[in-house]
């Protein structure tokens, strides 16, 4: 035993942890354990006293926060995939809008597509439709013509109510014209102009005796308006398939409300 104990003191003596100035790295003093639970104690105590002094919405707002980012930060796949889509339409629609302005690629033929485009405007369909009423003679001519003008009033004023629903602009800042007022045709989806050309297209292909080659371009004058469209930055591609596919259910519907003959007459005798 008495060996033992010189020999621990001098392991003790040439353990440089043993020394003075590295005794806080094996025990903390008291007095910094103290300073910092107290620190904690007054923390605790303060975020304890600034909660109860807190209003009932704050707290709400700061419980909400969380979720809040978590939808933030991990979006649902259906969100990925509706906004990469969205994406790609508002790229590939300035892409094609080459007639967006004079000082485009293909500024000095906006002209051209804006005639193009007033061939599916609403305002002349529906004056050319009630002077060919008035002209025509024949009690077929007139059925065909009363519900061909009632499809033209359809389609105005669904499209200008889905248009007031969804308040899309366009993918450029293009003032719409006149005849887009007196139609309440000033916002994007759908495209006014692609609805009312293939409403118009499938009314006469269905309704009218036509050769094969007009019937053709029957169908393209009415691609080439809705297309007509996008090039002058009125429309994205999506607002005009969107109009595509409304123009053919509202030639669905006046196909199941086709007003007969003895109607027709009745409406024309008190006009």
């Amino acid at each position: 035993m008495p060996a033992s104990q010189p020999r621990s003191r001098a392991r003790d003596r040439n353990n440089v942890l043993s020394r003075a100035e590295f005794l806080s790295l094996n025990q903390p003093l008291k007095g910094n354990q103290e300073s910092r639970s107290s620190g904690r104690k007054q923390s605790g105590q303060a975020g304890a006293a600034g909660a109860q002094n807190s209003n009932p919405k704050e707290r709400r707002q700061s419980q909400q926060l969380p979720e809040e980012d978590c939808m933030q930060l991990n979006p649902s796949f259906k969100g990925i995939a509706f906004n990469s889509l969205l994406a790609i339409d508002i790229c590939m629609s300035k892409r094609l809008g080459v007639c967006a302005n004079r000082a485009s690629s293909w500024g000095g033929a906006r002209s051209m597509i804006n005639l193009l485009g007033i061939t599916g405007h609403g305002i002349p369909w529906i004056a050319g439709t009630l002077i060919c009423l008035v002209k025509s003679s024949t009690l077929a001519g007139q059925e065909v013509l009363m519900n061909l003008l009632l499809a033209l009033l359809l389609d105005i004023m669904i499209v200008a109510g889905l248009q007031k629903l969804a308040k899309r602009k366009g993918p450029y800042d293009v003032t719409p014209g006149l005849l887009d007022y007196l139609t309440m045709d000033t916002y994007a989806f759908p495209a006014g102009h692609a609805s009312r050309a293939a409403m118009l297209s499938k009314f006469f292909l269905n309704h009218l005796v036509l050769a094969i080659p007009l019937r053709i371009l029957l169908v393209l004058w009415a691609l080439c308006v809705g297309f007509s469209r996008v090039m002058i930055g009125r429309h994205h591609i999506t607002d005009v398939l969107s109009g595509f596919v409304f123009g053919y259910l509202q030639f669905r519907l006046v196909e199941l409300i086709w007003m007969s003959s003895n109607t027709c007459q009745m409406l024309i005798s008190i006009w």
